[in-house]
């Protein structure tokens, strides 16, 4: 087996151990949404996958984020308000994918995600 070969096959290991991590992790606990400005209620809540670091180091914790939504319900951008910069990009992701009720207008949300390893 030469180097080069021997280096892809490392490779291809890593990434397909990085692609299980990933999917075999549990989500996070207790989401909840909670509209500062609105009240806008949301439909469909997608939990954040525990980053694998953050269980490592027993990280627990709330992390904020705000959600700028879209008339159709849709989320338009999402930035971090507070939390574990470990946590942050997990929440982050998260909160991209939730849907809300339509409303005739934008507006903004803040949703907040409990991260909890023993619950």
């Amino acid at each position: 087996m030469t180097f080069q070969a021997l280096h892809r096959a490392i490779a291809v290991g890593l990434l397909l151990l990085g692609g299980w991590t990933v999917i075999s992790a549990p989500p996070a606990w207790g989401q909840e949404a909670k509209a500062q400005e609105s009240g806008r209620k949301a439909k469909t809540r997608v939990p954040p996958v525990y980053p694998e670091l953050a269980r490592r180091m027993n990280i627990t914790g709330v992390v904020k984020v705000r959600v700028t939504v879209a008339a159709n319900g849709t989320v338009k951008d999402a930035t971090l308000v507070g939390g574990h910069p470990v946590l942050a990009g997990a929440a982050l992701d998260a909160a991209k994918k939730w849907r809300f009720e339509a409303r005739p207008e934008e507006s903004t949300e803040i949703v907040e995600f409990r991260f909890d390893p023993t619950q």
